[in-house]
């Protein structure tokens, strides 16, 4: 039963990626292109510099990355936290508006724990926290977070060119 529910999966992932772009493309009404649009015209990007070296990182569009973005250039003084995140206080607390009750974080994810005010960014896996809100996700230079003691980190916005 599972093999052959496997194979249909597999046919109709074959199905779907014969499907040129253009066509699917076209086929989408015209709300969803505006929305894309949008949502790439206000990607946040951010760099966190760590002893000369880059980490960068995309901030999500929500009103949480949105505040965090707000109090940038920060430098923090980030901790080691359970051998999973580094994790820094930030000069005031963020909004937690519209974000769910809590996250299970992924390697990368750039995060808000609410009940303690602090930025929290893992490089390790960790299970699902109540008051944990994704900010953003690192994009590059994660390895650079996989290490022990403290650090200063200069996080900031990437200025986009004109």
């Amino acid at each position: 039963m599972y093999r052959s529910m496997i194979s249909i999966l597999s046919q109709i992932v074959m199905l779907e990626s014969s499907v040129p772009i253009a066509h699917a493309q076209a086929n989408q009404p015209p709300a969803i292109h505006r929305a894309t649009s949008s949502q790439k015209a206000s990607v946040m990007k951010i760099s966190i510099e760590i002893d000369g070296r880059v980490v960068t990182g995309t901030l999500d569009d929500s009103a949480a990355a949105s505040d965090f973005a707000s109090l940038l250039p920060l430098i923090l003084s980030m901790k080691d936290y359970a051998s999973t995140e580094k994790i820094s206080d930030l000069p005031r607390r963020l909004s937690p508006q519209g974000a769910p009750a809590g996250l299970d974080p992924s390697v990368g994810d750039i995060t808000y724990y609410a009940p303690w005010g602090n930025l929290a960014i893992f490089y390790g896996d960790a299970g699902y926290a109540r008051g944990l809100i994704k900010l953003g996700k690192i994009d590059s230079g994660i390895e650079l977070l996989n290490r022990s003691g403290s650090f200063d980190a200069k996080i900031d916005l990437i200025k986009s060119s004109p």
